[in-house]
């Protein structure tokens, strides 16, 4: 499928097609939650979804998170507005300087639809050093009654900003612990590292042509309160133009077991193939919320 690039995204049909285990178990509906999986199984059809829904949440935060300071550290380095037109209108901003920090507070009342066609409600808080133009900063975010596609998300995360890496581009590596709930009542946790280089559309003025690469390391307690370990082992292509991871390859494991998702060959679309430790691989197709 060719990459297309859109203002606005289209849902998928809400189906996940086989199951993320070493040995099948079968899934008569999304609400039906696998509870009892035996000790070479990994993780459920059912926890795969909530697991990756869990993924865009991290991910659109830390974009929010980083578009807000990109605004300000190309406004002091450059001495110019700057906006990448990927915070909606109908965010409200709030801010309040001290000697040396600026604070940050993004209001999206009950309801505002961001860029990505994700919406969301409540604050997000975000507190910075104001020396814009050291090398890195760290950005401390809170979440005030914050909900994403109706999904209550409590939680914080510290983000080291780098200014420019190894590889000359800039890069967020954020440490946090986020809690969701969806509105059916089932509860997800996710702690851990997650780094975004930045590697094309930095400065460009338009929040479609920004691609990232994703590395870290996770635990992710599902729905059913199993715990999995998950460890990006090839870098995760993101394209905040795609809803979808277009490449890359997470590993995730549980009780000494585990199975890779390949995310594909850089196309958008919904499509991974699952490997299992016998090498056994199979076509699956992912969701990332209904929009």
């Amino acid at each position: 499928m060719r990459k297309e690039l859109k203002m606005k995204f289209k849902g998928i049909a809400p189906i996940l097609l086989g199951s993320l285990m070493l040995t099948y178990v079968s899934c008569s509906t999304e609400s039906s939650v696998e509870e009892n999986l035996t000790s070479t199984e990994v993780i459920s059809s059912t926890e795969l979804k909530y697991s990756d829904e869990t993924e865009m949440v991290s991910e659109e935060l830390m974009a929010i998170a980083e578009d807000v300071y990109t605004a300000d550290e190309i406004g002091s380095t450059s001495k110019m507005n700057y906006a990448s037109g990927y915070m909606p209108n109908c965010v409200v901003v709030s801010v309040v300087l001290t000697q040396n920090t600026k604070e940050v507070v993004l209001d999206f009342g009950e309801g505002c639809e961001l860029s990505t066609g994700n919406t969301v409600s409540g604050t997000v808080n975000l507190s910075y050093s104001l020396d814009l133009e050291a090398a890195s900063n760290t950005i401390e975010m809170t979440l005030d009654g914050f909900t994403f596609n109706e999904v209550a998300i409590d939680g914080e995360a510290q983000i080291l900003r780098v200014r420019s890496n190894e590889n000359g581009n800039p890069q967020g590596t954020s440490n946090g612990f986020f809690e969701a709930t969806w509105p059916s009542g089932e509860t997800a946790s996710f702690t851990g590292t997650r780094t975004r280089e930045w590697i094309e559309g930095y400065g460009s003025g338009f929040w479609g042509d920004n691609v990232f690469l994703i590395t870290g390391k996770r635990t992710y307690i599902g729905i059913a309160g199993n715990e999995f370990v998950k460890e990006v082992t090839t870098p995760l292509r993101r394209e905040l133009s795609c809803r979808f991871i277009v490449s890359g390859v997470l590993e995730i494991s549980r009780l000494g077991n585990s199975v890779s998702l390949d995310f594909g060959d850089g196309s958008c679309d919904a499509k991974g193939t699952l490997t299992y430790s016998d090498g056994a691989e199979e076509e699956v197709v992912l969701r990332r919320f209904r929009n």
